[in-house]
């Protein structure tokens, strides 16, 4: 049981790996499209397949992650270490591709390790937080993918610009360095706290194939938290297709790179205030109405491309960061780690990443259908469908906590 408030180093630097996880690896692929588009080549449905690799193999990252913490829980902290290396070296190894395959192969690396890096860094700083201040932790930790879209979008003007046709590729490389200082300061403050306090080894409950069927059973029950998983699937889905297209839309639409960039690192500056409001929320109503309600908002902030009124493209991308960018992940997070029993806390964590995946995979497949059937603006905005999806899956995962009043849910050895 963790014992320290919300605000400590291993909190801190847990966030900062989080600008390299969530930020820099995955969602600032969307602002290096037209950059890479000029150089590599190709549709922007083309290169959007190339994200879809990355969520392929985030995906397996994720399946793969849940039996090999189920068989080995005591290596946790040596997965760790290793995949949050690999991952700032695989950013900067991106950064040389000179074709399609050779970008789809650091693609699929980097989302394959950002799927482990996401599981293990959560599991092990929440471990370290008192139970009542995880969700606030939570906030913390995500917000550190809203650092990364902001600290990407000031790069803006030096990676989109047709002036510099290599900046992208020194933006991965110097993303990368930073990547692997986050994990050795990440590295420093967990070994240095696991020396000051002794922490328990697991306690041998069940046999882990029993123990791995009832954290299915406790998933994907609808009377327990599948509409919780469900809406997180369905958020993965909407949210990448407005990640993905913003930006192509923008620099379509004759926008200057420097304003792109602006209104990019306009989404993560709002997504820093996301990650500490949703953390005290979820911390103070711990539901389904409340995940539902950042939803909600970002389904209408979606909705602004259609205007095509570059007022209401601004205010929708920024609603989208204030209240439901960071919200859904942070929430999912502290819901399943207030109801899953401690033990089967990274497994659940681990296979309800996957469905998020799976989302994200299938998002950039349908938005670049979308987007060359009907146009960018189109695109961007079928975000919207999913995430009204996403929001009404939350409210019925409100209704079954009401109904059921939950609160300290299941597996028990």
């Amino acid at each position: 049981m963790g014992t320290k408030s919300a605000w400590n180093w291993i909190t801190l630097w847990a966030s900062l790996l989080f600008v390299v996880i969530l930020g820099f690896s995955r969602l600032s692929y969307g602002m290096f499209l037209p950059g890479i588009q000029r150089v590599i080549g190709g549709s922007y449905g083309q290169l959007g397949i190339l994200g879809t690799v990355n969520f392929i193999g985030y995906l397996i990252g994720t399946l793969c992650l849940s039996p090999l913490i189920s068989r080995f829980p005591d290596h946790k902290h040596i997965m760790n270490r290793m995949t949050c290396l690999l991952l700032g070296l695989t950013l900067i190894g991106s950064a040389f591709s000179d074709h399609f395959t050779q970008l789809g192969l650091w693609r699929f690396a980097i989302g394959l390790l950002s799927a482990f890096a996401t599981v293990l860094v959560l599991s092990i700083a929440m471990d370290a937080v008192r139970p009542a201040e995880r969700g606030v932790a939570s906030g913390l930790i995500w917000l550190g993918g809203s650092a990364g879209i902001l600290v990407t979008g000031l790069f803006a003007p030096f990676i989109i610009d047709p002036s510099h046709l290599q900046g992208w590729r020194y933006a991965w490389v110097i993303m990368g360095v930073f990547g692997v200082i986050a994990a050795l300061g990440f590295e420093f403050v967990v070994t240095r706290e696991r020396g000051v306090v002794k922490i328990p080894a697991p306690t041998e409950s069940k046999p882990r194939d029993q123990e791995s069927n009832h954290v299915y059973r406790l998933l994907l029950n609808p009377n327990k938290l599948l509409f919780l998983i469900a809406s997180y699937f369905f958020f993965g889905w909407g949210y990448i297709i407005y990640f993905t297209y913003l930006i192509p839309y923008l620099v379509n639409q004759g926008i200057p790179s420097l304003y792109a960039g602006l209104i990019w690192s306009g989404i993560g500056f709002a997504g820093l205030f996301n990650g500490w409001i949703g953390g005290r929320a979820i911390d103070r109503w711990p539901n389904g109405y409340t995940l539902a309600s950042g939803l909600t908002l970002g389904t209408i902030g979606a909705c602004g491309v259609i205007t095509n009124n570059m007022f209401f493209t601004v205010l929708g991308a920024t609603t989208i960061g204030l209240v439901s960018f960071i919200t859904p992940p942070l929430m999912t997070t502290a819901l399943l780690r207030r109801h899953v029993p401690h033990h089967a806390y990274a497994p659940s964590l681990s296979i309800a990443t996957a469905f998020f995946a799976s989302g994200q995979i299938i998002g950039p497949i349908v938005g670049g259908l979308i987007v060359e059937q009907y146009g960018l603006p189109f695109g961007v905005a079928s975000s919207a469908i999913f995430m009204a999806i996403a929001a009404a899956l939350a409210v019925l995962y409100g209704q079954q906590q009401r109904k059921l009043e939950i609160r300290d849910l299941p597996i028990r050895s």
